[in-house]
């Protein structure tokens, strides 16, 4: 049985390395691809692409429990998968319309994903296996942000404009590793106590199948009520209101390091020939950052040698001195330039160390903001868990899809004012939930 389980999970571990691999190369270059485009037909944008896809995610993940629940983690999971694969196709022959329709199916496919990995992760896990369980998957998934990266950067160095040919050779490539990690999930096997809750459920499986997925849908929608009923009393708790600035946050932060910095590094014409190339390695170093941060501070806040204040202050110190590295070392038109290069000059000469240090520093600082806020949800509403984190999820997908749509239209210099802004504001409300929730404990004690 143990067996059969840790198998599933690292199953489950390679086929989101597979689609992530793919969906992961195809944010951090979308734009740059777009603009880049020799067809005169094509209108769309990568920054509103992705902007709609989290904004579609964000409302999609109030209904994802439902139909997991219906029609198990395994087949959505499938499904989902060849929504990915169908958006990875779409830039082999672009077109208008397809873009942006598989751009609201991605949405709604990603908050099915994601929803049946936690049921099956958790199906497939106890208490004392579910941290080695989360660990191993987590470790593949991050994976994700180098191998599609590496590719991008051996396969562009050395070329100022990106052809036809080598998209084609690029997203078909891609496509093969997103189909590669959906058809994985079909290896996928049942565990035992699950089969038996299933019995007892359907009255020793003699039900009808119609009949067992009414009963399936029915006591999916209730649950799907009382969460909502849930999700709709904590959004009026202190907690999450002074927690709501700094998700807020991390939504404009994800948005920026995931598909607008690599993008400002491709279109910096003092690079010269190096710079599409740099978008794969900016996009490599953003996620050892991310690894390097997540690994660390989970490991030092877990022994409790540091204070949640102290890792999100960090955060925040380190994404700041990597926004005023950005403003001096990346020209201001970098992300709305309509032409491949920039026009414009930053203050400093840029440097391709600075920019790639940045991209570390933005890695980092994400993952001391996520694993923070993760750690105080999980410790003041953990008999509710899975409502809080939902509007985590919420709050964060809603402003990083804001931030899309205006990446394509604000220069550089203000959209790293306003993370600056709410970064600081993020951070002082933290405090202050964390403050409150450690001064009702003191009162516990007495």
């Amino acid at each position: 049985m143990g067996d059969r389980r840790t198998f599933n999970v690292v199953i489950l571990g390679v086929g989101f390395l597979f689609i992530f691999t793919a969906f992961t190369t195809c944010g951090n270059i979308e734009q740059t691809v777009v603009k880049s485009l020799e067809n005169a037909t094509f209108t769309g944008s990568g920054y509103h692409s992705l902007g709609i896809i989290y904004g579609v995610f964000s409302f999609a993940n109030l209904i994802a429990s439902p139909v997991v629940t219906v029609i198990g983690a395994k087949i959505t999971m499938v499904l989902s998968g060849l929504l990915y694969s169908g958006y990875i196709a779409v830039f082999v022959v672009p077109t208008t319309w397809a873009f942006y329709l598989t751009s609201v199916l991605i949405g709604i496919g990603a908050a099915l994903l994601w929803t049946a990995q936690g049921h099956f992760l958790v199906e497939n896990s106890e208490a004392s296996t579910i941290n080695r369980n989360t660990g191993m998957f987590w470790g593949l998934l991050q994976c994700s942000m180098l191998f599609g990266n590496l590719y991008i950067y051996f396969a562009w160095n050395g070329h100022t404009e990106i052809s036809d040919g080598s998209r084609r050779t690029l997203f078909l490539a891609l496509l093969v590793a997103s189909v590669l990690g959906t058809l994985s999930f079909l290896v996928l096997r049942k565990v035992s106590h699950e089969e038996e809750m299933l019995s007892d459920e359907e009255g020793q499986s003699l039900l009808p199948r119609p009949t067992m997925y009414k009963r399936r849908a029915n006591t999916a929608m209730q649950d799907t009520k009382s969460e909502f009923k849930t999700i709709l009393q904590l959004i009026k708790t202190k907690t999450i209101l002074l927690l709501s600035p700094c998700m807020a946050y991390s939504g404009l932060e994800l948005s920026f390091y995931s598909g607008v910095y690599g993008t400002c590094i491709g279109a910096t014409a003092q690079f010269g020939a190096a710079a599409k190339g740099l978008i794969g390695i900016s996009g490599i170093v953003v996620g050892i950052g991310e690894i390097v941060g997540g690994g660390f501070f989970g490991l030092m806040c877990k022994n409790n040698r540091f204070r949640r204040t102290s890792v999100v202050f960090l955060g925040m110190v380190v994404h700041f001195v990597a926004f005023y590295l950005i403003f001096l070392n990346i020209p201001d038109d970098a992300p709305v330039t309509f032409e491949t290069n920039t026009l414009t000059s930053p203050y400093l000469t840029p440097s391709v160390s600075i920019a790639l240090l940045c991209s570390f520093l933005l890695g980092l600082g994400d993952s001391c903001f996520n694993t923070q806020l993760y750690s105080i949800l999980g410790h003041v509403y953990a008999e509710q868990s899975s409502p809080a984190f939902a509007i985590f999820k919420f709050i964060q997908s809603i402003f990083a899809a804001v931030a899309f749509f205006y990446s394509g239209y604000l220069l550089l210099m203000w959209q790293l004012l306003l993370m600056v802004i709410l970064g600081f504001a993020g951070t002082l409300c933290f405090f202050m939930a964390e403050r409150m929730q450690n001064l009702s404990l003191d009162l516990q004690e007495y």
